[in-house]
């Protein structure tokens, strides 16, 4: 049994844990899935579509995920572009983000997926290229 002077300390410890500051999402790898360092962005494939990107009926368990589905299944090309960086590259069948919005569709569970997503929708819409979108995203939830 600690004494009230241990557990008052380990609960400091255990309270300035929370307090401090994460690492920069910049210098963290391992996130929803595997991990392990990441790669170059990917090569968009020739003739992709989103028709594999899960509907608004396919969404039963998160609907309001719908729009961001929408988004996604919108622009194919830009987002088969682009490198995940959950870390779930080492799933099977992953080529790019756009994976992670068809079949089992990570992104209905993942934030990082999500937000990846959410920000290269957003850039495409504003006009942005591939190469300034992947730029963006790389500074928020990569390297």
């Amino acid at each position: 049994m600690p004494t009230r002077r241990v557990f008052l300390h380990s609960c400091g410890a255990v309270a300035a844990g929370f307090l401090l500051p994460a690492a920069p999402v910049a210098h963290r790898v391992h996130r929803c899935g595997g991990g392990g360092p990441l790669g170059p962005h990917p090569t968009p494939r020739v003739g992709i579509t989103g028709a594999k990107v899960l509907t608004k009926e396919q969404l039963t368990h998160s609907p309001k995920l719908a729009p961001l589905f929408d988004s996604i299944r919108a622009i194919p090309g830009v987002i088969d572009g682009i490198r995940c960086n959950c870390g779930c590259a080492a799933s099977p069948g992953f080529y790019s983000l756009l994976s992670c919005y068809e079949g089992d569709a990570m992104a209905q569970h993942c934030p990082i997926c999500q937000g990846q997503g959410r920000l290269a929708a957003r850039l495409h819409k504003e006009g942005k290229t591939l190469d300034e979108i992947r730029v963006a995203v790389d500074a928020q939830f990569g390297e």
